[in-house]
């Protein structure tokens, strides 16, 4: 049935099916380190996505001019061409959205604590250094005079991670620990990373901590996380090793990780 198809919409349904794989190519290459993230998801995806993008529109148009235009005419070449379109579009409105999450979201350390985060032991520092992370920001230092965000907008320079996380996270707070001791929330942490599908889980009940890794599906983006235990409650920290926006994945993950243990010590 294929060959009896005109050109052009060969051209797109061929199109169509490059399109999922160009993308899904792009981020797994990340993720097993083929090349870097930033040629995986700037460069390919964003980038080259575009272009290929426009690419698949473009094609899509002269199809559905043809198909228009054909005697008889035929609505299953008339469908491809609309799907030819239909498909970018809807990338398009992805790129555009994660742009205005980025635009919401300039930061990519968020803590409950803003006075005094909690700090990561050696090991995850370490690993966070052989991967080539972003060092850890100072929470009271204007993002102006940071050197990872160099050239943000004059209205976010002025202010410290710290002000933004009060002003965008507004509704993440530490867990009170009501009648859970040391050890129980200690192991409540632990089970809830788990059960997120954290890596690298690492406990310390002598200082209260639970560390562990998240890490993205499809471009293996890692995320370090860490729970503090306090005498009275439970302060929780998340950071992405790499890039200056996490589209707010911080704040939601810290979110989801605070309810699921709030849900195993019986506290809210």
């Amino acid at each position: 049935m294929f060959k009896t198809l005109p050109w052009h919409t060969k051209i797109v349904l061929a199109l169509l099916a490059f399109l999922p794989l160009y993308f899904a190519v792009s981020a797994l290459g990340t993720k097993i380190g083929i090349w870097s993230w930033q040629t995986g998801l700037m460069a390919l995806t964003m980038g080259g996505g575009t272009i290929v993008l426009g690419i698949v529109a473009l094609a899509a148009v002269v199809s559905l001019i043809f198909a228009v235009r054909a005697k008889p005419r035929s609505n299953g070449l008339l469908a491809v061409a609309i799907i030819g379109l239909l498909a970018p579009a809807a990338a398009f409105v992805v790129f555009l959205s994660a742009g205005s999450k980025a635009g919401d979201n300039p930061i990519h350390d968020v803590a409950t604590d803003t006075a005094d985060p909690p700090m990561f032991s050696a090991e995850t520092m370490a690993a966070r250094e052989e991967d080539g992370a972003n060092a850890l920001s100072d929470y009271q230092t204007p993002l102006g005079e940071l050197p990872l965000y160099e050239g943000v907008a004059p209205e976010l320079a002025i202010k410290s991670h710290a002000q933004i996380i009060t002003d965008r996270y507004a509704s993440l707070a530490p867990l009170p620990l009501a009648g859970a001791n040391r050890a129980d929330a200690v192991a409540a942490v632990a089970a809830a990373m788990g059960n997120m599908g954290f890596t690298d889980i690492r406990t310390d009940t002598d200082t209260g901590t639970v560390e562990g890794v998240s890490q993205s599906f499809w471009f293996g983006f890692k995320d370090d996380v860490i729970a503090r235990i306090g005498e009275n409650e439970i302060d929780f920290r998340s950071v992405s090793r790499v890039g200056r926006s996490d589209l707010g994945a911080n704040a939601d993950r810290i979110a989801d990780l605070r309810g699921r243990v709030a849900g195993q010590i019986g506290q809210r």
